[in-house]
């Protein structure tokens, strides 16, 4: 089975991570120290939403660093009985909820859902080449977000999805290669961006 790294920090520090195949992007070890470093204010005790989840190393890493749960959304069946077991082995699974769906499916769902918790910290990390997935996840997952809460968009460094779209306008990116990260907030009332 591929690797999917380690954990970095916190209660299942160490723990080496499951990839789910050969098709996944693995958050590398400096990804990963610059994306927890940038969300630590928002971890403890958040409820955090991985998208798109591959091997769920970003909600397991959360969850690690101090996140209270997460959901975890990922389509295929491999994957998801490798993020299973990789919760298994950083010993969060008792505050993990995995579901197997499409994330734009489970999105249009749950934002029409009054149930629907607000989520402090969402993951989005689609297929590169799914450009349009991206920018519809951001879309769909502004209402989910907490009012202080962050998105976080994982992508091709030339394919930057919009800086305002639905809710949330992004606030800073960084770039490591061919992978871009781009950090979202809610948008002030009155700024939302229109659909398209």
């Amino acid at each position: 089975m591929a690797d999917a790294g380690r954990v970095i920090a916190g209660s299942a520090r160490g723990v080496r991570l499951a990839a789910p195949g050969p098709g996944t992007r693995p958050l590398t070890d400096r990804v990963k120290q610059t994306l927890f470093g940038t969300l630590e204010p928002w971890l403890d005790g958040a409820r955090v939403l991985d998208l798109f989840a591959g091997s769920g190393a970003g909600a397991i890493e959360a969850l690690s660093r101090g996140a209270a749960d997460a959901v975890l959304v990922e389509r295929d069946a491999g994957a998801v009985r490798t993020i299973a077991e990789n919760l298994r082995r950083a010993n969060v699974d008792d505050r993990a909820r995995v579901v197997r769906r499409e994330a734009i499916a489970w999105l249009v769902d749950a934002a029409r859902d009054p149930a629907s918790p607000a989520f402090d910290v969402v993951l989005v990390d689609p297929p590169y080449e799914d450009t349009a997935a991206l920018v519809r996840a951001l879309e769909l997952a502004g209402p989910l977000v907490a009012a202080e809460g962050v998105v976080v968009a994982k992508h091709f460094w030339r394919d930057a999805p919009p800086a305002r779209v639905g809710m949330l306008a992004s606030e800073r990116e960084r770039r490591f290669g061919e992978t871009a990260l781009t950090f979202y907030r809610r948008a002030a009332a009155g700024e939302e961006a229109g659909e398209g």
